[in-house]
């Protein structure tokens, strides 16, 4: 755990985040669709549910996604344990992707669907959580990680 330290500090945390708010949702709103303004019409914490994948998509598909998210997480932790050494931007994309993986595979697991709160609606975005944000995250710092490493051609 010593060689790609923060993979595992970022997925550890990025984990216990998304699931300390899931768990924060599901003490909170007794029903789903309950919803909560933090800024009227702009941001709201709403409870629903997804048993598909982000933006519903592939809804009603938890049963694979869920076997999906447990083989992304174990290869990316196979990647940390046994692979080299990576470049902290790479930690941090695969940490945060792994953070995704881990917090909505569970749900998955646990419940057949994966718990969303954030709400924006001036934009009528599709209600996510924090799993989905990591992913997101991690997507940018491997994008990043990607052209640093590309030689420049003069």
């Amino acid at each position: 755990m010593k060689k790609n330290r923060w993979f595992w500090i970022v997925a550890l945390v990025g984990f216990v985040l998304d699931q300390l708010t899931k768990y924060w949702v599901l003490q909170t709103f007794p029903n789903i669709g309950d919803t909560i303004p933090l800024w009227l019409g702009v941001f709201h914490f709403t409870y629903v549910i997804n048993t598909g994948a982000a933006f519903s998509f592939f809804e009603g598909g938890a049963k694979w996604l869920r076997w999906l998210s447990l083989g992304v997480s174990l290869g990316l932790m196979a990647l940390a344990w046994w692979g080299e050494k990576m470049k902290v931007t790479e930690q941090l994309g695969y940490g945060f992707v792994l953070a995704g993986a881990l917090g909505n595979g569970l749900d998955r697991f646990l419940f057949g669907y994966v718990v969303d709160f954030l709400d924006f609606r001036l934009i009528n975005f599709p209600v996510f959580n924090l799993a989905d944000v990591f992913i997101n995250i991690g997507i940018i710092f491997l994008l990043i990680a990607s052209f640093a490493s590309q030689p420049s051609k003069r």
